[in-house]
């Protein structure tokens, strides 16, 4: 089987360019969009003011993130994980508030208006991202490496309700999940912060 010169170039283009990308390890067959996120620093986010956030900056926190809503009963809990922040802050902990409309339409405000609620009704001051989803096909990046079976096995699966909690350590590994029912104050997730923060 014989090629044109232009074909042949164009191979041994390929092929070089492919050696070239191999070397420095690299797959050359993969696309930039097809690579997969597989831990929370890869990923980067909206802030509610609308600033792109790269959570790499938080590598060597603890962090802790909670899908929150303005209007359901368990809203109050803002009240607790304020207070979360504001007794370990100072030891390594970063309090995570991502806004979802997904449970019961609770979170129906703009990004300004949860900001607004967060500041005026319960002093948060802790970190809030914009509004996103958390469930099924179009949930964001971080959900999916939240809730995943390779990267939670422990504590994989979708998200039940609002203020569902999960604790990343500070290596990045995700080392606890806490369901809506248990509060901020709570013994068991505070001795999970405490834990991470050794």
């Amino acid at each position: 089987m014989f090629f044109g010169a232009s074909t042949m170039i164009s191979r041994n283009a390929f092929l070089s360019l492919s050696l070239c990308a191999l070397a420095f390890g690299l797959n050359p067959m993969v696309r930039a969009e097809d690579k997969k996120v597989t831990d929370v620093y890869q990923i980067s986010m909206k802030s509610n003011n609308g600033k792109d956030v790269d959570l790499k900056q938080y590598k060597g926190k603890v962090i802790l993130f909670v899908n929150v809503a303005s209007k359901c009963g368990l809203t109050p809990q803002y009240k607790g994980l304020q207070a979360l922040h504001e007794k370990y802050a100072g030891k390594g902990l970063v309090v995570i508030g991502v806004p979802s409309n997904e449970f019961g339409g609770q979170e129906p405000g703009t990004d300004e208006e949860i900001t607004a609620f967060c500041k005026n009704d319960y002093g948060v001051t802790f970190d809030l991202m914009a509004k996103t989803k958390v469930n099924g096909a179009e949930a964001c990046d971080l959900y999916k490496v939240l809730t995943s079976k390779e990267t939670n096995p422990a504590g994989a699966g979708a998200v039940k309700w609002n203020f569902t909690k999960f604790l990343v350590n500070k290596e990045g590994k995700i080392v606890g999940r806490f369901e809506p029912n248990v509060p901020p104050e709570s013994k068991k997730l505070t001795d999970a912060i405490e834990k991470a923060l050794e």
